[in-house]
């Protein structure tokens, strides 16, 4: 009996065990730390309640458990909200549901992690609150990374390089912008000016800071704030103007979860924001989500609150992070997991003073349960809810809302899966992911100024500051850009195009000109762009050419002058001699040209040879006939007819070939005996590098460093020059007496050059492309509205009319007269087509002509064949020739002939028959 009862009270042990009844508590107690009297707080203290009565009596889930949570109020204060933290450290709690704020969530996720109490935050969207740092703290929410994200997709879809971040200066607000910052660099845009405001601000701070906003070039402004600061910096921003036409404001999340709290929109209050883009959390359209916001409002009349306030989406992630602890918490017992806390030796170790710091104990299945957190599936209030493995929920997405009239519009979402689109988020996960920037679109939206136009996105800045603009002040070419010493003025080309292209902006832009240089030679054109780098200064102009390595480093306007590298060398006359007949053609022309006319004259010899005398006798006669009459087409003075069709059909063609020829050697001769010729030993830039020799360029100018780094020229062979006289100068010397072989330098150098000296001339192609622009710093909004009025002033004509002031006319002229130093012989690709033409024709003609004499031929044995003749004949080919070699009326005279002769040895031979059998 004894055995049987110890057997009976193992089996329900053993039972006991497999159901985890003894295992699972009756109650388990739960913090909950939040602001109760903020929006964020209203919305979640009412869903936290609802969560826990539906768990609480839902049997399938924490059987036989109650699920309790306390409630605690920070009171927007960072030290209440952390002793009141750690007042549940005390109380043997196995979780805490929040901290709402970033700056509590930072502090205490250092307490969490040592005691391992898992801390389950709606509200802390820190990014920098990582799983790495801080495993106990579970973000049921989503990161702010996302949501910047979010905002550099939009800055980068409407083309905007800049922007201004407002911000509380405290956890939330500087880690926000700095994934901010970095979110945009990737998009190559940038925040242009940050306006930090401290928590609890006066108004005169917040006036100061939007001042300063006030004064900024860019008009795309970033609101990263919570409802109180920020509802209070719009107001202001209104009063001074600052939310009219041409403004782009983007407030993240707080503004509208404010809005979506709001059972009423104050009209007073919208006004403030018209035009505004605000980001909130997307939420699917769940059972569950259905189904507290139907009950919503009963659940707040049981409340003790007085007022009345919608649900936002921090509202549905407060409520599914209960139900995130309470599936774990499921999952944690049914694997045999108890409530258990140990004493924290370090803290024994800590003189604990006045603090009860022995009270605060580890909760020894904290690790597990938290597993338990990370592992946990289903789907909530705000769509399916799973943790990746870097912490954070999936799919994090956004809606774009545009605050127009009286209310919401919502005008796309974004998602970090397929960007920005106008489709919901949930309905695009089973297609491919499309982030190129032309599947990304947006519903229109209503700008600041009630208008769909883009807004540009920045102005001049108006705090009175000039633009300090640098210019070269150069010894030579003075043409371009020129600063008059005494008096401080800037003139030439350059400066008048950049003058004239500013007048066309559409805002005012102060500037004054800072030279560079002391204007005895020409200054270091990168250590002028170098200094855009050092804020020295805003931007450079003059003659700036547009090269590669300068990209790098600044943005360059569009280019008013083409230019490019070209080879200036001195030339001599070339004297024509007693062979100069010989020169126009080179000798591979002069002999296909040869082939040609013996082609022709043997092609016609063969088509006429049969019908035509003229082409008929001996063979000597006959190779003289076709010489003289290939060669005397030339001067169309050939006096043999040509009878046959295919014949003529031939020579018209080549005479149509001999006219072009003929008029091309006659047009290039001339040029050859009339026109001055200049020759030089270098002839481009390729013999000017193979030479050896000395090599001069311009002091300043990119052409050294082309030289050296792109063509490898040594460094000892270059020589500066600053001057044209020292163009000259060394150009006359030559090589051979401390001179040089030839100048590289840009395009219109050499043609002001050129138009005072004449004598020297460019020798080969321009061998590089570029132009010359304005230098300003990288993705400034200027250099982009000053391309468009470079293009304006193309266009209307007053680009040419000021080049036509300040550079001669026949500039162009001069290069153009000197650009070839010796006439371009003619080549055989020149007339490749003709030759072409005429060698096809005459192919064409002789297989007609060979197919008719075969044709002939054919028909002429099939004659004599059936004529009965039995004569052995010579061989095909000999019979073949000897038919072609003969005359056509002689053929065919012969062929009756032979007839007729058999006929009568025919007529004969019956006779003889005939008397032979009379007798």
């Amino acid at each position: 009996m004894k055995f049987a009862l110890h057997f009976w009270g193992l089996f329900c042990c053993l039972y006991a065990l497999s159901k985890n009844i003894y295992a699972r508590p009756d109650t388990v107690s739960v913090g909950a730390l939040f602001t109760f009297n903020s929006t964020i707080g209203r919305a979640a203290k009412i869903a936290i309640s609802a969560a826990v009565n539906e768990i609480n009596t839902d049997s399938s889930i924490l059987p036989g458990t109650n699920l309790v949570v306390e409630m605690q109020d920070s009171n927007c204060s960072g030290f209440v909200g952390i002793v009141q933290a750690l007042q549940f450290m005390e109380k043997d709690t196995v979780a805490i549901i929040g901290p709402q704020s970033s700056v509590i969530a930072h502090v205490i996720s250092h307490v969490a992690n040592e005691l391992q109490v898992p801390m389950l935050s709606f509200g802390a969207t820190d990014p920098t609150l990582t799983s790495l740092q801080f495993p106990f703290l579970v973000r049921t929410t989503r990161s702010d990374h996302f949501q910047m994200a979010a905002v550099a997709d939009l800055v980068d879809y409407y083309g905007w390089k800049q922007v201004t971040a407002i911000y509380i200066d405290d956890d939330y607000g500087r880690n926000g912008m700095a994934s901010l910052g970095d979110e945009l660099v990737k998009r190559r845009a940038k925040i242009s000016f940050k306006a930090a405001v401290r928590p609890g601000a006066k108004k005169s701070e917040m006036a100061s800071a939007l001042v300063r906003v006030a004064l900024m070039e860019s008009r795309v402004v970033v609101l990263h704030a919570n409802p109180d600061s920020g509802l209070a910096l719009l107001s202001l921003a209104r009063n001074l103007g600052m939310t009219s036409s041409g403004y782009v404001w983007i407030a993240t999340d707080w503004l509208s979860s404010f809005l979506d709290s709001s059972p009423r929109l104050d009209i007073g209050l919208l006004s403030t924001m018209q035009g505004f883009l605000t980001l909130r959390q997307h939420t699917e359209n769940t059972r569950r989500k259905s189904m507290l916001a139907s009950k919503w409002s009963a659940l707040v009349k049981k409340d003790t609150v007085d007022d009345k306030f919608l649900i936002n989406s921090y509202g549905f992630y407060a409520y599914d992070s209960v139900w995130i602890l309470a599936y774990a918490l499921d999952a944690y017992f049914s694997r045999g997991g108890n409530i258990s806390f140990s004493n924290d030796t370090k803290l024994h170790e800590v003189g604990a003073g006045g603090l009860q710091l022995k009270a605060m104990t580890v909760f020894d299945g904290g690790r597990l349960l938290l597993e338990r957190i990370q592992q946990v599936n289903f789907t909530g209030a705000t769509g399916p809810v799973k943790f990746d493995t870097d912490g954070n929920l999936i799919r994090p997405a956004y809606d774009i809302v545009n605050i127009v009239g009286s209310g919401l519009r919502t005008v796309g979402y974004w998602s970090n899966y397929s960007g920005l689109s106008t489709s919901l988020p949930e309905t695009l996960y089973m297609k491919p992911a499309k982030r190129v920037r032309g599947d990304q679109k947006l519903h229109t939206v209503i700008w600041p100024g009630e208008t769909t136009v883009r807004p540009r996105g920045w102005v001049f800045p108006n705090n009175g500051i000039e633009l300090k603009i640098g210019v070269p002040n150069r010894a030579s070419y003075r043409q371009f850009v020129s600063v008059d010493n005494n008096s401080g003025t800037v003139r030439g080309f350059c400066i008048d195009v950049f003058v004239a292209a500013a007048n066309l902006l559409q805002y005012p832009v102060p500037f004054k000109f800072v030279p560079f240089g002391d204007g005895s030679q020409n200054p270091s054109y990168p250590d002028l762009i170098n200094n855009i780098l050092t804020n020295d200064f805003d931007a450079v102009v003059g003659d700036i050419a547009i090269v590669t390595n300068r990209t790098r480093v600044v943005d360059f306007t569009q280019p008013y002058v083409e230019s490019g590298l070209v080879v200036l060398t001195s030339v001599k006359k070339q004297s024509s001699s007693g062979w100069a007949f010989l020169q126009p053609f080179t000798i591979k022309m002069w002999c296909i040209t040869g082939l040609f006319f013996l082609v022709i004259g043997t092609v016609i010899w063969l088509l006429e040879h049969r019908i035509n005398d003229e082409f008929r006798g001996p063979p000597a006669k006959q190779v003289i006939t076709v010489f003289w009459f290939s060669f005397s087409t030339l001067f169309f003075a050939h006096r043999e007819d040509t009878r046959s069709t295919l014949g003529r059909f031939v020579i018209i063609i080549w005479l149509f070939v001999v006219l072009i020829i003929q008029s091309s050697y006659t047009a290039s001769l001339t040029s050859i005996l009339t026109v001055q010729q200049l020759i030089s030993p270098i002839t481009g830039i390729d013999s000017l590098v193979a030479s050896d020799e000395p090599i001069g360029f311009q002091v300043g100018s990119f052409a050294e460093s082309y030289l050296v780094n792109e063509l490898g020229v040594s460094r000892h062979r270059l020589k500066s020059l600053g001057t044209p006289d020292e163009y000259k100068q060394a150009l006359e010397l030559g090589p051979a007496n401390g001179g040089v072989a030839g100048i590289v330098d840009e395009r219109p150098y050499v043609e002001i050059f050129l138009l005072l000296h004449p004598k020297f001339a460019v020798v080969g192609s321009e061998f590089t492309k570029s132009g010359w622009g304005f230098a300003f710093p990288r993705d400034s909004p200027l250099a982009v509205d000053l391309s468009t009025s470079i293009l304006e002033l193309s266009e209307n004509g007053d680009l040419q009319r000021i080049h036509d002031k300040w550079l001669a006319n026949d500039v162009a002229g001069s290069m153009s007269q000197n650009n070839e130093l010796e006439s371009d012989r003619l080549q055989v690709y020149s007339f490749s087509g003709l030759f072409l033409i005429c060698g096809v024709a005459c192919l064409i003609a002789l297989a007609i002509h060979a197919g008719i004499l075969f044709h002939k031929y054919c028909e002429q044995r099939r004659q004599v064949s059936a004529d009965g003749s039995s004569r052995s004949s010579r061989s095909s080919f000999r019979a073949f020739l000897s038919f072609a070699d003969r005359r056509e009326m002689d053929a065919h005279i012969a062929s009756k002939d032979k007839a007729a002769g058999d006929h009568s040895i025919s007529a004969a031979s019956s006779s003889s028959v005939s008397t032979a059998t009379s007798c």
